[in-house]
């Protein structure tokens, strides 16, 4: 079987991207890699690889770029994709991102995230694509299980019965308050995954990426994933100002929408807490395990909104505080499950 670059090479051979130079760019959590080439003629463009036989889909992307694309938004344009060997070839939307632009420039970032807050004002109003799974109840309540799974589970001994009373408790406060699906949620909308290109115009301002995996779900979905972002401080003024954006652009009713914001959060920030402890335990990836004191300040926010006092107090008594103890024991398994 032909190796991936030999793949590669053969791929771009059919392009008009044959011959460019190539240089690596920054992965992601997934099996996906990216790589940047560089044409005399055709200009920049980026390759993503995502292989098959490590359980990647190129076809998701292709599917929600289109259609972010159809609405005037900045997903990068399809080049050239071949679906049985996971390649596309993407238009190349710059090196500018949010988590990047703010440090160099801190007076652009309440700019930036009023038009990352825009972008969602119009993603939610436009039709949805078919063939969306639905990002239900059930399914967000298995994932914050995540943190009992991966999280608790290898740093300290758990206590048996304490991952069932949070399903028993936190599925139907997700079922009363959450159980919308009424638009497409990119679920990785975050600092990192959005580019700031200035020279366009209102929502095509933001460069969108790593939106592969969107399902249908509340509209406070993606607003939590980007105020409330693992890998940067957002400024509470700033957290605060876009979500009343949000809620008067939409028309949304404050205390159900703000109730829905904080109980996203804590299925969110608890599903982050399993999933970067398992990418320390399972994948090896160390440096996540470093994100999660962030992530534990943001439940934390996110336990003290009234309506999270039904689950609060067990989270606090079942999961522990993520102390340099707690960290470094995580860290000391960093490899040891294997992927299956």
């Amino acid at each position: 079987m032909p190796s991936r670059d030999a793949l590669v090479a053969g791929f771009l051979a059919r392009t008009d991207w044959a011959g460019a130079t190539i240089a690596p760019l920054a992965g992601d959590a997934s099996n996906r890699r990216y790589l940047r080439l560089s044409h005399p003629e055709h200009g920049p463009a980026v390759l993503m690889d995502a292989p098959p036989a490590k359980g990647e889909d190129v076809r998701p992307f292709t599917r929600i770029a289109r259609h972010l694309s159809s609405l005037g938004l900045s997903a990068p344009a399809i080049l050239a994709e071949d679906e049985a060997n996971g390649f596309l070839l993407l238009e190349d939307l710059g090196d500018n991102l949010f988590a990047r632009t703010i440090p160099r420039d801190p007076a652009l970032e309440c700019p930036l995230y009023e038009a990352a807050t825009d972008v969602l004002l119009t993603l939610h109003t436009a039709p949805l694509p078919p063939g969306l799974a639905p990002y239900a109840p059930q399914l967000m309540a298995d994932l914050a299980a995540l943190a009992f799974d991966w999280y608790l589970a290898h740093a300290r001994a758990p206590d048996p019965g304490a991952r069932a009373d949070f399903l028993a408790a936190f599925l139907p406060l997700l079922e009363r308050h959450a159980d919308d699906q009424t638009v497409l949620i990119q679920r990785d909308y975050h600092a990192e995954n959005l580019l700031w290109l200035p020279s366009r115009h209102g929502p095509a301002r933001v460069g969108l990426l790593d939106f592969q995996d969107a399902m249908t779900g509340h509209p406070a979905y993606d607003l939590v994933s980007l105020l409330q972002d693992a890998r940067r401080d957002v400024p509470p003024d700033i957290e605060q100002a876009m979500v009343a954006r949000y809620i008067a652009a939409s028309g949304q009713n404050r205390d159900a929408f703000e109730t829905a914001y904080h109980l996203l959060g804590a299925q969110r920030n608890l599903r982050i807490l399993g999933v970067f402890a398992r990418l320390c335990i399972r994948d090896g990836k160390t440096h996540y395990v470093d994100l999660i004191p962030r992530v534990w300040g943001l439940l934390q926010r996110d336990l003290a909104h009234p309506a999270l006092a039904p689950v609060a107090p067990l989270l606090r008594t079942a999961l522990p505080e993520p102390t340099p103890e707690t960290l470094r024991t995580l860290k000391e398994k960093c490899a040891t499950i294997p992927t299956p």
